[in-house]
């Protein structure tokens, strides 16, 4: 197992990655200004009810069970190990947004540290610690050998990205 340190820095490039390049993911109501989507933060918008996005969730739910074997039992070359997770805002299908340094905690509740700057979640902010149940994560990954492994959520939003954006995500990617 790799020191506290090495998991601390390949965790922190992990979460700027997700940062840096919009592996965040906002489901947003049909009411939600469109106009934030036009910035250059690392959230990609999607509509509520989009059947791509949905069936994605579904694909990388059904897959935790790879993701907390890795988590439980890492190989040298695995760090990282990240969840997306579902938080409920006021006017929405809520916010799913990656969460670093997850740790499982009694009665089957999780912990994790906001990878991104939530941005519908007052007076939360990247770095918070947070706690959630297993029913609102809605993605996971970690890095092996420096590429990402899992992150479904992340390939339906690489067609919103700007062509380099997603060129680079694509080549940190195990399974493009």
């Amino acid at each position: 197992m790799t020191s506290n340190f090495s998991t601390r820095l390949r965790l922190a490039a992990v979460v700027a990655l997700a940062a840096l390049l919009g592996a965040a993911i906002y489901l947003m109501d049909a009411t939600h200004d469109h106009a934030q989507a036009q910035d250059r933060s690392p959230v990609v918008d999607v509509a509520i009810g989009d059947p791509e996005m949905a069936a994605t969730i579904a694909k990388a739910r059904a897959s935790l069970p790879a993701f907390w074997a890795s988590y439980e039992t890492p190989k040298a070359q695995e760090a990282g190990h990240s969840l997306k997770v579902r938080f409920p805002t006021g006017g929405s299908n809520g916010e799913h947004i990656w969460m670093a340094e997850v740790k499982k905690l009694a009665g089957g509740r999780y912990s994790g540290r906001f990878a991104n700057q939530p941005r519908d979640l007052p007076g939360k902010r990247m770095g918070d610690r947070v706690e959630f149940a297993e029913a609102d994560i809605s993605d996971w990954m970690f890095m092996r050998n420096g590429k990402i492994v899992g992150g479904e959520t992340i390939r339906p939003t690489l067609k919103r990205m700007p062509k380099a954006d997603a060129d680079a995500l694509r080549a940190r990617m195990e399974t493009p």
